[in-house]
């Protein structure tokens, strides 16, 4: 039995990020149809795509500037998963009542991260040396 691409599928809300096309890509590799749409896309838009999930992309916008993007309030009221990336999962966390604040330490560039209960989104992820201030993030 063949498996067809489009079983399942992804929408990525892309918040213009320059890593959103390398998450699509890695989303395609483990087979897995996905589209990058503009957070101004509809509702009828996402119900017609039926995704099986969602991702949240990061971009270069602060969340707590009085003009951020923000996801389409919806896309947390259609049962399916929502996956926030960076920006993403900040705005995410302000829609759903959470807070966002600035902080002195900045982190940009490489994280060191550790894989835990690897899908195959993360399939051969390796941990790499940091250069130092940079943390250890657990997913």
């Amino acid at each position: 039995m063949s498996h067809n691409i489009h079983d399942h599928r992804i929408l990525i809300v892309d918040f213009g990020s320059q890593y959103t096309q390398l998450i699509a890509r890695r989303i395609r590799e483990a087979g897995v149809y996905c589209e990058l749409r503009d957070p101004e896309i509809t509702e009828a838009e996402v119900k017609e795509f039926n995704p099986k999930g969602i991702i949240l992309s990061g971009g270069p916008d602060s969340t707590i500037s009085s003009e951020a993007p923000v996801a389409p309030q919806f896309v947390f009221e259609l049962g399916i998963p929502v996956l926030g990336i960076c920006y993403g999962m900040q705005t995410m966390a302000m829609q759903l009542g959470g807070q966002v604040e600035s902080s002195e330490h900045r982190e940009f560039g490489y994280a060191q991260i550790r894989a835990r209960g690897h899908s195959n989104l993360l399939r051969d992820i390796e941990d790499h040396v940091t250069e130092e201030g940079f943390g250890l993030l657990d997913v």
